[in-house]
């Protein structure tokens, strides 16, 4: 499934997008990211992240910003802190639910969704929107130890790609000022955009 009359989507899940390409050494341009495919027409790029609503600073908000400014759909939602059954003091905000429902409701519009994500918990998803007729690419790594994607979730996708075989496409040039998966552009605080406009809205 390959065509420029391919409607396509990209579902980010940011903090496991982030822990992968840290195990590859790989410093992630967005900008090429959403470009990377050229399989089709782009529909939309959705991003995935929890943020910590009172920390004065954090690296996710500066990548936040510039996603939100340059064409993708950025999806957030505030951390919870709670405390475990030994006293330890944990931090919960999984996207899953969010970006299964956003996956879902875009499923009819779509020919292509591409997974950035290894999180099992997804598998149920894949065959979700397969039963619709989507087919399902799925991108992260086995190179790592251990391997960042589970197996029953890249056994289920029509196509894994690993990350490590993107580099070429998608590793920030440092010599350009760009989207990094670091975070070490300066913005203004990020608006956050809910899921509410139109799915077939085109990426700019």
């Amino acid at each position: 499934m390959s065509s420029t009359s391919t409607r396509i989507a990209l579902f980010i899940d940011g903090p496991n997008l982030y822990a992968t390409a840290r195990s590859l050494g790989l410093d992630i341009d967005y900008k090429r990211l959403s470009e990377f495919q050229n399989r089709g027409t782009l529909l939309r790029a959705y991003y995935y992240t929890a943020v910590v609503e009172d920390q004065e600073f954090s690296w996710i908000r500066p990548l936040v910003d510039w996603l939100d400014h340059n064409g993708y759909t950025v999806v957030t939602k505030a951390t919870k802190e709670y405390v475990d059954d030994s006293g330890r003091r944990k931090v919960k905000g999984d996207m899953h639910v969010e970006l299964a429902v956003d996956a879902m409701e875009l499923a009819g519009r779509t020919d292509e969704l591409t997974l950035f994500s290894g999180d099992g918990a997804f598998r149920t998803l894949v065959e979700a929107v397969q039963r619709r007729g989507v087919g399902v690419l799925v991108v992260s790594t086995t190179i790592s130890r251990p391997p960042m994607i589970a197996d029953e979730l890249r056994r289920r996708a029509e196509v894994f790609i690993d990350l490590v075989e993107l580099q070429a496409n998608i590793r920030r040039d440092l010599s350009e000022r760009g989207p990094s998966s670091e975070g070490s552009e300066t913005h203004s605080p990020p608006r956050r955009r809910t899921t509410t406009a139109e799915p077939d809205e085109l990426i700019p």
